[in-house]
């Protein structure tokens, strides 16, 4: 989406770069070799991919402070690296779910992920709203009202003749590839809960147990949090017909009606969920360099990446090394850190000062860009910029012949000023192909929600999300340094610092002027 683009880079030619011949010296101190050393150790089997709060992000935490030290980069918590914040671990299973007095199993006749308190209930009514679409082209809670109920949908989409209702082919729509959007739209209707039925529970429990079973993670506020997700609740079609038998109909048979039109019922059942999960208290740290300004110094601008990824599988004894999730973002950052250290050490540092701050926690929820959010070091009234980095290291299949991009989200959501300087950063120096596809709150993925970028921008600060997109390896096993392209993420890290340094640099701060929009 490259919405008034020409215009706004009118607004900054190329000789508005400051210190334009000196900037390009310590953009190209950044290097795929560098880059390459660093998520060789930090991507290894040995930092036990690097799950907040335990070992191996201690280790990557420790490796960044003592590089940063290394190049003479200062903590930039009153002179420490670290900002700890207090956890709250959920674990797995703990749940019981009764239907008319039967009872299920968890990873036998249901399961469900992280991401929602636990949540008690009983209900007496269960609404099925087919397969749970609220679309400008289908919706299947036109004529009902789901306010305070549990509800209960298929998975997938409805076909007919071959073909998607909703795309009129045979692709797929998002509301089956993306699983937030059916929640979201029960949530949305004001639902209390949802189930959902998948076509092959067993199936989902095989390929999904790492997930299943990782343990929920919040932080610790000393108060109660409502749930930022609706609680749900993955069921087999045993569990559903249960629910349904009142009706008269079974999963099978909606399925087939409802290629023919939406259908929704009201299910007179028992329902009783019981959630006890075992807890434990844990803590993680943000790692916080700072690189002081001269004249401006009191303005922030700050670089994030999280060095958090999902851990080990003990049963099957693999590593999730992240190699480009984010273990990419991450070194990313360690260079552009060395990149400012070496300008300020020449007598060429920055105006406005800079924080270089790998968090953690964003696997789990966001959650260290979410307690520094909250409990910023630097005033937040001060913070010019977020520019995050989050997987910049591989090709998706839209770019699998064109290693020269990067998806850019956020750059046009507070500022337009912001936009136009990356995209003259890019135009001056790097000159990759920067996608807009993702750069909307409209997007399907919600990519503008999922990364720690979005914690700044939730409190009017500008922010840019720089991002190479999903490939077969993410969040697998076999996200490995062996399959990084290490050119393009010289190419991106260098853009991300010639941003950075000319919003570190420039006369006057970016103004934000444009209208915040709420999730």
């Amino acid at each position: 989406m490259r919405l008034g683009v020409g215009f706004l880079c009118l607004v900054f030619s190329i000789s508005s770069f400051s210190q334009s011949d000196s900037v390009s010296i310590y953009g190209n101190s950044i290097l795929a070799s560098d880059l390459k050393k660093h998520l060789e150790i930090i991507a290894s089997d040995e930092y036990e991919g690097r799950e907040t709060g335990r070992k191996g992000a201690e280790m990557t935490a420790e490796y960044i402070a003592n590089y940063f030290k290394s190049i003479g980069v200062p903590g930039g918590n009153k002179g420490e690296y670290y900002q700890e914040f207090p956890l709250i671990i959920q674990h797995s299973g703990g749940t019981d779910i009764t239907i008319n007095d039967k009872q299920y199993g968890f990873l036998e006749d249901f399961y469900f992920y992280r991401g929602f308190n636990d949540t008690s209930f009983t209900t007496e009514e269960v609404v099925f709203v087919g397969y749970g679409i609220d679309d400008k082209k289908y919706s299947d809670y036109k004529n009902i009202d789901v306010k305070g109920k549990v509800v209960m949908v298929l998975a997938g989409e409805p076909f007919k003749k071959g073909k998607s209702v909703i795309t009129k082919s045979k692709e797929y729509s998002p509301w089956s590839m993306n699983w937030r959007m059916k929640m979201q739209a029960a949530k949305d209707k004001g639902a209390r809960a949802i189930f959902i039925i998948p076509k092959d529970i067993k199936q989902n429990v095989l390929t999904m147990i790492h997930y299943i079973e990782s343990p929920s993670m919040m932080l610790d506020m000393g108060k109660a949090v409502p749930s930022k997700r609706l609680t749900n609740f993955y069921i087999s079609p045993k569990m559903a017909n249960e629910i349904l038998k009142e009706t008269g109909e079974t999963v099978e048979s909606l399925r087939d009606k409802i290629t023919k039109k939406t259908i929704t019922l009201i299910c007179s059942t028992s329902v009783n969920v019981k959630m006890e999960r075992k807890t434990e208290n844990l803590s993680s740290e943000n790692v916080l360099g700072f690189i002081e300004g001269t004249d401006k110094k009191d303005e922030i601008v700050i670089l994030t990446a999280h060095y958090d990824h999902i851990g080990v599988d003990l049963k099957n004894n693999e590593v999730y090394n992240g190699a480009d999730d984010d273990g990419s973002g991450t070194v990313a950052l360690l260079e552009i850190a060395e990149a400012f250290a070496k300008a300020k050490a020449e007598g060429n540092g920055p105006r406005r000062s800079v924080l270089i701050m790998p968090v953690a926690g964003e696997e789990k929820g966001l959650l260290g860009s979410e307690y520094y959010s909250e409990n910023p070091v630097y005033p937040l009234v001060n913070t010019v910029v977020d520019l995050n980095i989050d997987m910049i290291g591989r090709l998706d299949e839209k770019h699998a012949d064109d290693p020269n991009y990067v998806y850019i989200i956020g750059s046009t959501m507070l500022s337009t000023e912001l936009h136009a300087i990356n995209e003259t950063a890019n135009t001056t120096y790097t000159k990759l192909d920067l996608d807009y596809e993702f750069n909307t709150i409209d997007d399907p993925n919600r990519y503008y929600y999922r990364s720690d970028h979005y914690n700044f921008a939730k409190k009017n600060i500008p922010v840019i999300f720089y991002f190479n997109g999903v490939h077969a390896d993410y969040h697998k096993p076999t996200d490995t340094v062996d399959k990084i392209n290490f050119e393009k993420m010289e190419t991106i890290t260098r853009l991300v610092f010639y941003t950075a340094w000319q919003l570190a640099n420039q006369e006057k701060k970016i103004e934000v002027n444009v209208k915040p929009v709420d999730e």
